[in-house]
């Protein structure tokens, strides 16, 4: 991100950019942003194209058209699929590109051994926008308070992230909520984000499994019958379920070897604040528990999806198998 933040600040701009990852919000920001320096509001020589069915063919033909009374023609392709395949072609044409066209192409998935992707690394500018650690993300939502003259704690930060997830749109959706609700306090507390902020499916999956590992099944089964009726589909329910049980299996490993909960987190992918309450989650599960419920996700997966079990009783037995 600091060369984008260079090349925009000093309008030393490259000719190919690539942006991707899981970040959804950081690379929408600078997608805009490079868009704004290379091309402004000149609406004649910007192209957009979206999706997996894009003509190579007339793209390149589109380089290389003179811009129209401008310097540059700016080209962004966005999750065109073409890193996964089909992007043969704009590979062999960007290593001798027109140079009055800029191509900036913006993926949320990547596959860094393809033609594409290494064609674009050699000639332009790669930047991944990986989900944001825990300091960042507390930087930034501070930052967000300060500019709306808010103030919060250190354990109420803690709870509001834990409400949101690492998702920075839903972060910054939930803190204009927050903002809102507290339009006539200077100081946010834990009751305001309990009370106005929305909480994710992952926490709810959470303490569905906290549930089920206090064998407190009639609170399990409710919990799934609230995500049933917010219309989420079981399968995804039962996708969820198996994957909280395999980060527990993950977790529990690395906590018997003496990691502590940070390095927990770095290595299983969850910010530090919230792998404690996962190694807390994993200690009241035995390590042939967890193995046998992964398992067990995997099979009732397959008995559903050859029509062997229906798939809103298959989640309900596995609740109940492991609430009982």
């Amino acid at each position: 991100m600091q060369r984008l933040n260079e090349d925009i600040k000093t309008g030393q701009l490259k000719n190919l950019y690539l942006l991707y990852g899981e970040e959804a919000y950081l690379r929408r920001q600078y997608r805009d942003r490079l868009k704004k320096a290379i091309v402004g509001d000149d609406t004649m020589n910007y192209h957009y194209f979206e999706g997996k069915d894009i003509s190579v063919g007339e793209i390149i033909d589109l380089a290389e058209t003179m811009p129209f009374f401008a310097d540059k023609r700016l080209i962004v392709l966005e999750n065109s699929g073409l890193f996964k395949s089909g992007g043969e072609q704009l590979a062999e044409y960007l290593a001798n590109q027109a140079q009055t066209t800029t191509f900036l192409l913006v993926e949320s998935e990547m596959d860094k051994r393809s033609k594409l992707y290494k064609a674009i690394q050699s000639k332009g500018t790669v930047t991944e926008f990986a989900v944001q650690d825990e300091a960042t993300l507390k930087r930034w939502v501070l930052g967000m308070m300060k500019k709306e003259g808010k103030q919060i704690s250190s354990s109420a930060l803690e709870f509001f992230l834990e409400k949101t997830g690492t998702d920075m749109e839903n972060i910054r959706k939930e803190a204009e909520k927050l903002f809102c609700y507290c339009m006539d306090k200077d100081v946010i507390e834990k009751a305001d984000i309990e009370e106005i902020c929305t909480r994710q499916i992952s926490n709810h999956i959470f303490d569905m499994v906290s549930a089920i590992a206090d064998k407190k099944q009639q609170a399990a089964l409710q919990m799934y019958y609230e995500l049933l009726a917010l219309k989420e589909p079981p399968v995804r329910i039962l996708f969820l379920i198996a994957r909280q049980f395999n980060l527990l299996m993950q977790v529990k490993e690395l906590s018997g070897k003496g990691f502590q909960n940070k390095a927990i987190g770095e290595r299983v992918g969850l910010p530090g604040f919230i792998a404690g309450k996962y190694v807390t989650q994993a200690s009241r599960f035995k390590k042939e528990e967890l193995r046998l419920a992964v398992e067990d996700c995997v099979e009732t997966e397959a008995a559903i999806k050859t029509g062997r079990l229906n798939d809103n009783m298959g989640v309900e037995l596995l609740i109940i198998r492991y609430s009982s």
